[in-house]
């Protein structure tokens, strides 16, 4: 059998705001710009979630699209959807919520649930807006 790859795409809304406490409103403004916005700002998000392995010879599912959809609402969506990404997500507590931050803590949630499923998880790609996103390869090479 050869390895295949398949992805699935879910979404969520979240607000957040970029802002590093140790410099300056200025310097917040010059660097992050609307995004240091003290009132917050938000996203709809969309999220690809890419999974490698070896189709199963009795069902032909690397694994089943289902369950991954499943497994990404639950460590994904429910705990980051219509959230404020500063204040509401115990696993983003103290990391500034950038899409990089962002997509690296969300590998974090799912890595070991999608092994559980039998699939290896290869590649996020966290879409903020429809010209930004960030693809994620758990710091390893692409694939």
């Amino acid at each position: 059998m050869k390895t295949v790859y398949i992805e699935r795409r879910e979404h969520f809304n979240a607000a957040h705001k970029l802002y590093n406490d140790k410099w300056s409103p200025e310097k917040n403004e010059e660097v992050f710009g609307k995004c240091s916005n003290a009132n917050w700002h938000g996203h709809n998000y969309q999220i690809i979630v890419t999974v490698k392995g070896m189709p199963h010879e009795d069902t032909g599912f690397v694994v089943d699209l289902k369950d991954l959809s499943d497994l990404i609402k639950e460590y994904v969506v429910e705990p980051l959807d219509h959230k404020n990404l500063n204040l509401d997500v115990p696993f983003l507590k103290g990391i500034l919520p950038s899409t990089e931050n962002l997509a690296i803590k969300i590998w974090e949630q799912i890595e070991g649930p999608i092994a559980n499923l039998g699939g290896t998880l290869a590649k996020i790609r966290l879409i903020e807006t429809e010209n930004n996103f960030v693809e994620y390869f758990g710091g390893r090479e692409p694939y």
